[in-house]
This record gives C-alpha cells, sequence and structure tokens, in this order.
C-alpha cells in the first residue's frame, strides 16, 4: 500500500496542474512532470529507483536534472525578458536623445549655413557692383582721355586757323598793294 500513497499524491499533483493550465495546451513543465513521474514506473507500477539497475536509476536522475534545469529557465526567462526590456528602453531613451541633439544640431547648422550664404551673397552682389563702378570709372576715364585728345586737336586747329587767316590776311594787303 505504501508505493501507491506516492502514485496519489502524483495524481493529486497533476490533477491540480491541469486545472490551472489551459485544456488545450499543456504547459512544458506539466510534460516534463508526467514525463518525470512516468520514467519513475515501470509497466508493473513498481518504482524504478526501488529496482537494483543502475541504468533505471541514472536515467531517472537525468531526467530530474534536465526538468530542473527546463523549470529554472523557465523561471529566469521572464527575469531576463524584463531586463531586456528595460535595457532596451533605456536604449531607446538614449537613442532618442542623440536624435533630439542631432536634430538640433542639424538646425544650428542649418541657420548657419544661411547666414553664410546671405553674407557670400551680398560679398557677391557687391563685388559685381564694384566691378561695374570699376568697368564705369575705366570707360569714364576713357572718355575723358578721349576729350582731352579731342581737346588738344581743336586747340590745334584753333592755333591752325589763326595762322591761316594771318596769312590770309597778309597775302590781301600784298594783292591789294600789287594792284595800285
Amino acid at each position: 500500500m505504501s508505493t501507491y500513497y506516492p502514485r496519489t499524491k502524483d495524481l493529486t499533483r497533476t490533477r491540480k496542474s491541469l486545472t490551472e493550465s489551459p485544456p488545450s495546451s499543456p504547459s512544458p513543465t506539466d510534460k516534463n512532470y508526467r514525463h518525470d513521474r512516468l520514467s519513475r514506473y515501470d509497466s508493473s507500477g513498481e518504482s524504478a529507483t526501488d529496482k537494483p539497475s543502475g541504468r533505471a536509476s541514472s536515467y531517472t536522475r537525468r531526467e530530474t536534472r534536465l526538468a530542473a534545469l527546463s523549470r529554472q529557465e523557465q523561471d529566469s526567462t521572464p527575469k531576463d525578458y524584463k531586463k531586456m526590456y528595460a535595457e532596451a528602453l533605456h536604449e531607446n531613451e538614449k537613442l532618442k536623445s542623440r536624435l533630439h541633439d542631432s536634430k538640433y544640431e542639424l538646425v544650428k547648422i542649418r541657420s548657419q549655413l544661411e547666414k553664410v550664404t546671405q553674407r557670400h551673397e551680398r560679398i557677391s552682389e557687391r563685388s559685381t557692383v564694384l566691378d561695374s563702378e570699376k568697368r564705369e570709372k575705366q570707360a569714364l576715364e576713357k572718355r575723358v582721355s578721349n576729350m582731352e585728345d579731342d581737346l588738344k586737336v581743336l586747340t590745334e586747329l584753333k592755333s591752325d586757323n589763326q595762322r591761316l587767316k594771318d596769312e590770309n590776311g597778309a597775302l590781301i594787303r600784298v594783292i591789294s598793294k600789287l594792284s595800285k
């Protein structure tokens, strides 16, 4: 009768775990637990640990260790997810901060670029104005030099005209003396 006592205890544990989990999809721990329980008993209902066979007992110990490891992994998994989630949130906040800083820096650089562009446009406008003023000045200087040359020619022509008038007057006098 003592061999049946642990079995009923295991059955109540199995029934509890079946009521806690949905009937369509038993959890992996229930599967491992049932497998562990079934591996301890052979087809006759005797405990495998009661048998002197070393192979069955090492198999049972191995199954027990694997079940314990899988439970530990399942227990630690939510903690890892929480940690990973917290790390992801922290990384996300860092990236958001860097993005915000980069956007601010971009706006700042764009405004500086706009100022430099406007300054360059003003300078280029000034240089084009200066270039056009230089061209106008050169044109005026050329025109002044041409007018000075024309003025020299005019003074020469006036002096030539005056000389010719004087010569003409002298010739008229000579002719009038000869005709008398």
